[in-house]
């Protein structure tokens, strides 16, 4: 598709609420997006980060999107706004070019009859939808996707190829769900018993269940587990991303984000507007307030009731510097001790 600067630039105050401006040729149309050192005259290209600002000048661009603060560095078409990088984000919603998952229902897709599905839903080959589930309005379900018994997906949800969503789970408006993701496993739920000397595991029967709040994505290959009683809860315009662990009867507030490989253990409580890295490791039953920062590869272990960044990960350094700190650390209850001794002989 092609779209006109003046059309993109609406676009973008209308989606984001921010003051746009269009310099130069108003009219001109662009057909999709690239980075400013590949893009042609076609393209519209964006500048959000400044070490990229030496492409500017040889730049092919058709347009640029740009802050206010360096409008005059390219003589060009442009579009002025506060947040290019914002910019850059509707503009590649509006150029989107990735193909539908399905169109219509496939001949192969296995429906029950007590499904109840909305207007315009599509459904891909050899996808399974259960008893009594319901499908809102546009929704998208890929190729080869289970949606288990009693589920409800909102209107305009999608979800990638091979998506398994167990039963009762609830997803909202909105939603995208990616390829792999299992929503709605049995929690890690066992008693111990010992009998004769050897640890028996008595599995727990997982009866809550997974509800996931309007305009929420959640990347490839997540597993998130339903609740053991009570319901695990993902809220609204949170972002999860690939090949993250969420235990059972975990809470997840609002605008949330969580970058991958992350591992959350079962009834722990996480605010609003939490941003938390990659690699994570948090402990079972701690409360994360609204607005805290983890960097990545932290280990949360205890509540954090004060918004502020947190960290823990060990950065790489050379092999040689990591076997010396290793060593000292290694004396560090011995060091402890002398120093308790001299301070009592100071004393």
């Amino acid at each position: 598709m092609a779209i006109t600067l003046k059309q993109l630039a609406a676009e973008i105050t209308n989606q984001t609420g921010l003051e746009t401006e269009v310099i130069g040729d108003s009219n001109y149309a662009v057909t999709s997006i690239a980075t400013l050192q590949n893009a042609t005259k076609l393209q519209i290209s964006f500048l959000a980060n400044a070490k990229y600002k030496k492409y500017l000048a040889e730049t092919q661009a058709g347009a640029v999107i740009l802050s206010k603060a360096q409008r005059d560095d390219f003589a060009g078409n442009r579009i002025v706004m506060d947040n290019p990088y914002a910019g850059f984000a509707i503009t590649a919603q509006v150029l989107d070019s990735t193909p539908l998952q399905s169109d219509g229902i496939h001949q192969t897709a296995t429906v029950d009859p007590t499904a109840k599905l909305g207007l315009n839903v599509k459904i891909g080959a050899n996808a399974v939808i259960a008893a009594h589930v319901v499908l809102g309005d546009d929704v998208v379900i890929g190729a080869g996707c289970y949606v288990g018994q009693g589920t409800m997906l909102g209107c305009r949800t999608q979800l990638m190829p091979n998506v398994t969503v167990y039963h009762t789970v609830k997803i909202g408006s909105d939603c995208t769900v990616h390829a792999g993701t299992v929503l709605g496993a049995d929690g890690f739920g066992y008693a111990p018993l010992n009998v004769e000397g050897n640890q028996h595991w008595l599995k727990i029967p997982q009866v809550g269940r997974v509800v996931i709040g309007d305009h929420t994505e959640i990347g490839a290959s997540t597993t998130i587990d339903r609740g053991a009683i009570e319901d695990t809860i993902i809220g609204c315009h949170v972002i999860i991303d690939n090949q993250i662990q969420i235990g059972h009867n975990v809470e997840i507030g609002d605008f949330t984000a969580i970058a991958a490989g992350t591992m959350i253990a079962g009834s722990t409580k996480i605010g609003k507007n939490v941003t938390i890295g990659g690699v994570c490791a948090i402990s079972g039953h701690l409360t994360i307030c609204d607005r805290t920062f983890i960097t990545g590869r932290a280990f949360i272990m205890k509540d954090i009731n004060e918004p502020s960044v947190y960290s823990s990960g060990m950065p790489a350094t050379t092999n040689k510097e990591w076997r010396n700190n290793t060593a000292r650390y290694r004396k560090l209850t011995e060091l402890f001790d002398r120093v308790k001794k001299l301070e009592k002989s100071s004393d």
